[in-house]
């Protein structure tokens, strides 16, 4: 792991900008998928899971007896450890649910804001490289909360045919309605214009790779979406009382989603940078993934040095990172100088892996720095807000000259003349 400063870092990183560019060839592909998906449904979708996954799936949706067989793979240690993620989880997110609200100054005026839920979400659970039932509780629970009510996962299979029991089990102590046997970019397709098994839904939420990502793009605006994610991030900023043992460890949890994964520290002290670069050595050789670490670490992943706490929050604002964990004294107070970041977690004993599964606060996090503008997925991605208005006879006479010298000042007579008709002026 290559030790920079930050100068040195900024500098790598807009080589990397420079060089970055569209793949174009991944959008051909992707928009090639769709189209199969739109023009030949289920027929593409078995296909297409054949092609990429290498299964040959009949049924495209999760019968009820594989979710109870999925019950009897599972131990019950997992489903004590859900049920309770699942309580926080729900706590916290109850806090952001919304309410419908109206004014009445008895003038003949009501003004308000109507709360909807959205009718349909379709959830993406990532598969492959590892499965994730925590993406289903981060995803489906915030969905429930905001009234959301038909809910589905759609995940890769297996190559037995059947979807991971541990997410299968999730799905079912959330409350999903129906899992879908599907992946990748024709998940997307199936669930943005629907097909024969595949209902179409009004919003697609939940992370993937880079083929779901795109698919997503290409798909927004016939149905919403949550954001395009990119490869997880985590940063570290730390200082003296920093310990080197933790934060290794913290980087490489990051490191082994993918290899594309990106794993940063920056840091004020030059000793603390060099203890952690032998430890995230040292700690790299024992773990299970180590091939795909290596190369997250090898490609991605940096300590970078610098000369004050105020660099390191500039560096910090500058790359709004998905994870950031603040290992530093008074970690509260340097929070508060952090304007871009998905979710930050404050001391030694806060790790990022905390966040992920029990702490609460949602997981699907803003990456490839649009933190700097979007926030953690929640209740409020569920809903969608109405206004209203109704004015008497009488509150309108009061406002109609003002509504028509605005009309008539931008060229718009019919809407003066709408008031007109009303008011007789």
């Amino acid at each position: 792991m290559r030790i920079l400063t930050g100068k040195q870092f900024i500098e790598e990183q807009n080589e990397t900008q420079n060089k970055a560019r569209n793949d174009e060839q991944l959008d051909q592909l992707v928009l090639d998928i769709i189209d199969q998906v739109r023009s030949k449904g289920d027929e593409s979708l078995r296909a297409l899971t054949k092609q990429y996954d290498g299964v040959q799936v009949d049924d495209l949706v999760v019968s009820a007896a594989e979710f109870s067989e999925a019950r009897e793979l599972v131990s019950q240690d997992f489903i004590d450890a859900l049920h309770q993620a699942h309580e926080n989880i729900h706590s916290f997110h109850k806090n952001q649910t919304e309410k419908s609200w109206f004014t009445n100054e008895g003038n003949g005026i009501l003004l308000g804001q109507k709360v909807s839920p959205l009718d349909s979400v379709g959830i993406y659970v990532p598969g492959g490289k590892a499965a994730y039932p925590s993406t289903v509780l981060m995803n489906v629970i915030p969905a429930k909360l905001a009234g959301v009510p038909t809910i589905a996962i759609s995940t890769p299979p297996q190559q037995d045919r059947k979807i991971n029991p541990h997410v299968l089990v999730a799905a079912e102590v959330a409350g999903v309605d129906r899992v879908y046997k599907v992946g990748g970019a024709q998940a997307i397709a199936a669930l943005a214009y629907g097909t024969d098994s595949v209902q179409k839904v009004v919003k697609i939420v939940g992370p993937g790779n880079a083929f779901v990502a795109c698919a997503k793009k290409w798909v927004f605006g016939d149905v919403a979406i949550d954001m395009i994610a990119g490869p997880s991030e985590i940063c570290i900023v730390a200082d003296d009382t920093a310990i080197p043992r933790f934060a290794a460890a913290d980087l490489l949890s990051q490191a082994e989603h993918d290899e594309q994964a990106t794993a940063l520290c920056i840091t004020t002290s030059e000793s603390f940078a060099k203890s952690l670069q032998a430890e995230v050595q040292l700690q790299m050789k024992t773990l299970e993934r180590r091939s795909i670490i290596e190369q997250s670490i090898q490609n991605q992943g940096r300590i970078i040095l610098v000369d004050s706490m105020a660099e390191a929050t500039d560096l910090v604002n500058q790359l709004a990172p998905e994870h950031l964990q603040l290992m530093v004294e008074q970690p509260f107070e340097k929070m508060l100088t952090i304007k871009n970041a998905g979710a930050i977690f404050l001391g030694n004993y806060s790790p990022e892996a905390l966040g992920d599964y029990v702490a609460g606060p949602n997981h699907t996090l803003p990456t490839s720095g649009t933190a700097t503008f979007s926030s953690p997925l929640g209740v409020y991605d569920f809903i969608k807000r109405s206004s209203i208005i109704q004015y008497s006879e009488q509150a309108l006479e009061r406002v109609s000259k003002d509504i028509m010298t605005l009309a008539n000042a931008e060229g718009l007579t019919a809407h003066a003349d709408s008031i007109k008709k009303r008011t007789g002026e």
